[in-house]
């Protein structure tokens, strides 16, 4: 059985430094698991769209495909846009099954990704002294991806027993100079950075020369297409491809049949 394809699907950007990130991350995912094929789309702002691969796809005869939002974020919910790129999908090409994935979110073993990237931003600015950690994000996510990004933020000052705020660049929540000066009223003046993003993009950029202006000693740079990010995309893939397998009832496995040619099954599934 030939293993569903996965489509890492990016929120895209006028910045190409995103587009850099994600195909990167595609060709880290391909030297770990090369007998995975993958592709790169985007929702926005760049090529190819979500919408251009599935029809590309569907052109290739791929039966079976899995679909990873690249969100840090949002740790259950995927983007509304999905819906109806799927349900656009299953009625262009009814021989395509498609599993939408949970999104990377905001997990625990980012963290120490993010240690390396604030080490090496500290490193390069020289920084001898550090009293007070900021974690900045994007965005803040739906319910569940903002509740583990104030967890991580925890976590993360418990680790270097340092207080730790966190930061939106978005406008959804406290902005780094918010942050910044709620860590300066408990007394603290040699703050870092770490940047909680998959890319450099336009918020990003932001929100680190913003930081940078009110006195940051550090910025970290993005997350990217770290081993430790690709990892995560495929036990997302992973889970998400066990809804395309036929299952009974009661749980037992059930070899597909081939179908008639005047047939045509499309699945469409959610994981959770």
């Amino acid at each position: 059985m030939t293993a569903p394809t996965l489509v890492m699907a990016a929120q895209g950007s006028r910045d190409q430094r995103v587009v850099r990130v994600a195909q990167a991350l595609q060709t880290e995912l391909s030297r770990m698991r090369p007998e995975v094929d993958s592709s790169v789309a985007f929702l926005d702002s760049c090529l190819p769209s979500v919408t251009q691969t599935l029809d590309k796809l569907a052109a290739r005869g791929v039966r079976e495909t899995v679909i990873v939002p690249l969100d840090l974020t949002h740790a259950i919910e995927v983007d509304p846009r999905f819906s109806g790129i799927v349900a656009r999908a299953a009625q262009q090409h009814p021989g395509l099954r498609i599993s939408v994935a949970r999104p990377i979110g905001p997990e625990a073993s980012l963290l120490a990704l993010l240690d390396t990237r604030l080490r090496a931003a500290l490193a390069a600015a020289r920084v001898l002294e550090l009293d007070g950690l900021i974690l900045s994000s994007s965005t803040t996510g739906d319910v569940r991806g903002t509740a583990l990004l104030a967890r991580r933020a925890r976590q993360w000052s418990t680790h270097h027993r340092l207080p730790c705020l966190t930061a939106v660049a978005d406008g959804s929540g406290p902005s780094v100079a918010q942050a910044m000066q709620g860590l300066r009223s408990q007394g603290r003046r040699h703050i870092a950075v770490g940047s909680f993003f998959m890319a450099g993009d336009e918020r990003w950029a932001v929100q680190a020369e913003q930081a940078r202006r009110i006195g940051a000693v550090a910025v970290s740079d993005p997350l990217g297409s770290a081993p430790e990010v690709a990892e995560l995309v495929l036990a997302r893939y992973a889970f998400a491809a066990m809804d395309l397998l036929p299952f009974d009832e009661e749980g037992n496995f059930q070899a597909p049949e081939v179908p008639a040619a005047t047939q045509s099954d499309c699945a469409i599934a959610f994981s959770a």
